[in-house]
């Protein structure tokens, strides 16, 4: 009996942990039983002692991410999503080297040392310069790195046209627009070859017809350059558009809650039966979230 399209997708992941158990598949990066939590100080109690009042400091601990385990393969996009506080952005920070986990590891080609390895991540904003012009941005991290003159001129040029701004290479950042902006921070991420690029909402900001447009361009990108992208988004049709996998952070577990495989072509039609089943699945898996969250209040 010939399988269906979901049926035949779980059956690829399956087939890819059963690699991952028997030790013949070596991922890219390992994310290996990561846990994070976050120290708040909260409003003061105020306790009675004797005739007076003492405000007595008081803590929070919260929990964010609790011996999370992910492994992506080398050249693959992967997408995560989850509902708000679910551990999304932390994850990146983790990964990226900008926060440290608790507890576990994260390994690129099986080295945790960051200056081993280079993972870049782009924000919402891009945290471009306004100042300097769209090849002064993407060279910058270049200049850093003393990449010689002419070679770094070859790199900038390269990625530039990459993503389709060689007619406002000499162009200031302040006059772009947003869409446009982005191209420049996915350039000046690429001009230093990165081994996994990450993403963190980086469309969130933008209107649907330039986000529509956008997720046109990255597909190419990633097409061209084959690169390891983790993309983290708030939007289900971005996730399922975009990702060869997508993953669902659960803000109660702390960890993944469940992976979707997605092995169809791309430009992809969010509105056929596959993806709708998909997304109709996810939705449940944040409805099961928020539902639990409710009975915790």
């Amino acid at each position: 009996m010939a399988l269906t399209e979901a049926e035949h997708n779980i059956q690829n992941h399956q087939n890819l942990e059963n690699l991952v158990d028997s030790g013949t598949y070596v991922p890219v990066l390992h994310v290996s039983e990561v846990s994070k939590s976050f120290d708040f100080n909260i409003m003061p109690e105020i306790k009675r002692n004797g005739g007076g009042r003492n405000a007595v400091a008081s803590r929070s601990i919260h929990k964010v991410l609790d011996s999370l385990d992910l492994r992506i393969k080398e050249g693959e996009f992967v997408t995560i999503v989850g509902i708000s506080g679910c551990g999304k952005s932390t994850l990146l920070n983790i990964i990226a080297g900008l926060d440290k986990p608790d507890s576990g590891s994260v390994t690129v080609r099986g080295s945790s040392n960051i200056s081993d390895t280079k993972r870049i991540l782009i924000f919402q904003e891009g945290a471009l310069f306004p100042w300097l012009s769209v090849i002064e941005n993407v060279e910058f991290g270049l200049k850093i790195a003393n990449i010689p003159k002419e070679q770094r001129r070859a790199i900038v040029d390269k990625y530039v046209e990459l993503v389709g701004l060689t007619r406002f290479a000499e162009t200031f950042v302040y006059q772009l627009s947003g869409g446009m902006k982005q191209r420049v921070a996915i350039a000046r991420a690429l001009a230093l070859e990165p081994e996994i690029l990450l993403m963190d909402e980086p469309f969130a900001s933008l209107d649907v017809q330039t986000r529509d447009l956008l997720h046109e361009e990255l597909v190419g990108i990633h097409k061209t350059t084959r690169k390891t992208i983790l993309f983290v988004t708030h939007n289900i049709s971005e996730a399922i558009l975009l990702g060869d996998r997508v993953i669902v952070l659960s803000p109660n577990l702390h960890r993944i809650r469940r992976e979707f495989a997605i092995d169809l072509p791309r430009p992809r039609d969010p509105e056929t039966p596959e993806l709708y089943e998909i997304k109709r699945q996810i939705l449940n898996e944040f409805e099961g979230d928020l539902q639990i969250a409710k009975r915790k209040e």
